[in-house]
């Protein structure tokens, strides 16, 4: 494997995982509210991978909803994945099949967007960058569950001193960085206000899909740009 890969890879994992710690803390803190093990916790997080999955199951599940009703919810809110694999397809149609099902199955909200970020800049997407990113990512999303399950009682509620925000922030960043794309700013106005209306009309998760439909049909009904070779 390529040294400088690796390593680059692990560096772009930075501003993600700063955002990404405070949110792992409070899943794990919610688990064990719940009344999940910490093993329990960490198999769970290793299996599924879906921070807001997650969290809804665990609500759902409080609240004694029906399993049909939870796995819709889980399905609403991961559908927007659907659309990241389609994404990205062309840029890793280099890789094995092997290699493609561990890409999807690491290929959470940060991973797409750096590794589309940097494929679309004329780096080439190499499966050693993509691995180095996904299992740093990985690892620690793991090791700070177990911490919130371990010490979040000590801290309290995340979402009480504002922690809760910087994934929000982040998300904002990613969005950001894709603003020279075609038609950004029309795509971001109609998916943000198909989510907030159907966050109202509704219901939440599925707002998230709404938003994510409606912000690819006027993408795709705008005309793009013609760019010279």
């Amino acid at each position: 494997m390529n040294r400088d890969e690796i390593l680059s890879g692990m560096r772009a994992t930075l501003p993600s995982l700063i955002s990404a710690l405070p949110f792992g803390v409070l899943l794990g803190a919610v688990s064990t509210n719940m009344g999940l093990s910490i093993s329990e916790i960490l198999l769970m997080n290793m299996t599924i991978y879906a921070g807001a999955s997650q969290l809804v199951g665990i609500e759902l599940f409080r609240h004694n909803v029906a399993p049909w009703l939870v796995v819709a919810s889980i399905f609403a809110v991961n559908f927007r994945h659907i659309l990241y694999s389609a994404a990205l397809a062309n840029h890793i149609e280099h890789f094995s099949l092997g290699k493609k099902l561990v890409a999807f199955f690491l290929m959470v909200d940060p991973q797409f967007a750096e590794s589309l970020k940097r494929a679309e800049s004329g780096t080439k997407l190499t499966f050693t960058w993509y691995l180095s990113f996904g299992l740093t990512f990985y690892i620690t999303w793991q090791i700070t569950a177990v911490l919130g399950a371990i010490f979040g009682s000590l801290v309290g509620d995340p979402r009480a001193l504002g922690l809760d925000v910087l994934l929000t922030v982040y998300f904002l960043g990613l969005t950001l960085g894709f603003r020279k794309k075609d038609n950004w700013l029309p795509t971001v106005l109609a998916s943000g206000l198909a989510a907030i209306l159907a966050k109202h009309l509704v219901g939440s998760p599925w707002h998230i899909s709404i938003g994510a439909l409606f912000g690819i049909l006027v993408a795709t009904l705008l005309p793009v740009r013609e760019r010279k070779a």
